[in-house]
């Protein structure tokens, strides 16, 4: 019983580490993009994989994340309460976890096809350089979305050995809408950014201009999962009622969050969209079934 509690214990301590309640922002593509190659090449073992790779690079990832970050969290009073800034965690640790967990992309990509493993040293690129952008460049919520878009796009690469206009959409979907939250997200930590030398788009434009480019991120995500709606066969109202739940969702995120009132803007970048990946999960599984 002993060590079946410090296995639960280390378990959680992980969970909190890659903030694992965020992996629907990516699983939820990946899943979609998943069901929707079941009319091109479906299978039930390619799809085990394609999860456990899916929730195995998205960990590995994150974890990462926390390691290169961990200076910088440190001298930030919003992120300083992180497990490695109080020292609840080494970064040895951390690390170790994070490089098994990412040994799993070529492992598990070699079980699925030839570009599937031709690519995953991208993946593993764009995985671990995310957490440097910030460092030199206002774009790094672009690299942020475009890395989580992988899941979509690889997704599909890995059930069909190509990739298609729907799953170039919905990556794109995946893409700016995750950094346009990351954006919201950013805006929190303007002050010390533009005095610490990170990059962001908040600290480059203001923070005014930086909730602008959120929206027109929103806006294009949006178009892309109309897109998306209309490319696929297997989408229908049911699909399209949804994409309409998420537009008023992306209305009332950025109603919420105003240049002078960033109170609710964890509320506005995580909670809400959390919802938005419920929904797409959800219709999404609905229409491709019916």
């Amino acid at each position: 019983m002993a060590l079946l509690s410090k296995i639960g214990q280390k378990t959680k301590e992980y969970a909190v580490l890659v903030m694992f309640r965020h992996t629907i922002f990516s699983f939820s593509f990946g899943i979609v993009s998943l069901l929707l190659t079941i009319h091109y090449s479906f299978s039930v073992e390619k799809f085990i994989i394609c999860v456990l790779a899916l929730l195995t690079a998205r960990t590995g990832a994150n974890g990462i994340n926390r390691v290169i970050d961990a200076e910088i969290d440190k001298r930030n009073p919003r992120t300083s309460v992180r497990q490695i800034p109080k020292g609840q965690m080494s970064k040895k640790e951390a690390l170790i976890f994070s490089l098994i967990c990412l040994a799993f992309t070529p492992i598990l990509a070699s079980m699925l096809n030839p570009l599937a493993l031709l690519l995953s040293p991208v993946a593993l690129f764009f995985m671990i350089i995310y957490s440097y952008t910030k460092r030199f460049t206002p774009l790094c919520h672009l690299v942020l979305g475009f890395t989580v878009a992988m899941a979509p796009a690889g997704a599909w690469i890995a059930m069909t050995g190509t990739l298609s206009f729907t799953a170039l959409f919905l990556a794109a979907a995946n893409m700016f809408w995750v950094a346009g939250f990351d954006i919201i997200y950013g805006a929190q930590d303007y002050d010390f950014d533009t005095q610490n030398g990170i990059h962001s788009i908040p600290a480059y434009f203001g923070i005014a201009k930086g909730l602008k480019i959120a929206q027109l991120f929103h806006v294009i995500a949006f178009l892309s999962l109309v897109v998306v709606g209309f490319l696929t066969s297997q989408f229908h109202w049911i699909y399209f009622t949804g994409i309409a739940v998420i537009g008023m969702l992306f209305i009332i995120e950025h109603r919420v969050v105003k240049p002078n009132h960033l109170i609710h803007a964890e509320i506005a970048s995580y909670n809400l969209n959390e919802l938005v990946s419920i929904v797409f999960l959800t219709v999404g599984i609905i229409d491709t079934f019916i």
